[in-house]
């Protein structure tokens, strides 16, 4: 299978992981503030390339370092409201954010690879068709939660992974975004 078998249209849906997606991950940490928010090269133009291309583009992230109390939620929609001014007011689009603030042990239904994420932004857009959605994500969480939700699976890596999990491999977003201008 490849991209172009999708079919991809405005009718699509795409679901991005946050850390290790669109943003640095720190290693053995979390980004707990602004400052320590840093977009991954080309992630901002990767965003205004998919803008046109899906009809509804949304984040799905396991933030356990809420129920770590290691950050509060408020920070969180801090760090959230300041990259979504930043991907907006470079031309690109994130129609909401969903997270899971519960800790891994807790196997809580909205932690990926659980879809509890998936279900909210489908009641909140009715019109989402798992079926044609694509999650892109850095871990094989991303990939499950991808696969119980019925989507397409796209793996962020320096290193192409084979799995039953993956649809797809690339490098980065801006990879990704580039590959679906050339369909």
């Amino acid at each position: 299978m490849t991209l172009k078998d999708l079919n991809i249209d405005n009718t699509w849906t795409l679901f991005l992981d946050r850390d290790g997606v669109i943003n640095k991950k720190l290693e053995d940490d979390y980004v707990k503030h602004t400052t320590e928010f840093e977009f991954i090269d080309g992630v901002l133009n990767a965003l205004r390339i998919l803008n046109p291309i899906f009809k509804t583009i949304v984040v799905v992230t396991n933030q356990q370092c809420i129920g770590k109390k290691i950050i509060f939620p408020e920070d969180l929609v801090l760090i959230h409201q300041n990259m979504m001014y930043e991907i907006s007011y470079l031309k690109g689009r994130i129609d909401k954010i969903y997270y899971s603030p519960y800790l891994a042990a807790e196997n809580h239904p909205t932690r990926k690879p659980g879809i509890g994420m998936a279900l909210q932004a489908k009641q909140d857009f009715p019109h989402i068709d798992f079926n044609k959605s694509i999650i892109v994500g850095d871990s094989m969480s991303d990939m499950e939660f991808g696969r119980n939700a019925g989507m397409k699976t796209v793996y962020i890596s320096d290193e192409a992974k084979i799995d039953e999990r993956i649809d797809f491999n690339f490098k980065s977003l801006i990879y990704f975004a580039h590959s679906l201008t050339q369909l």
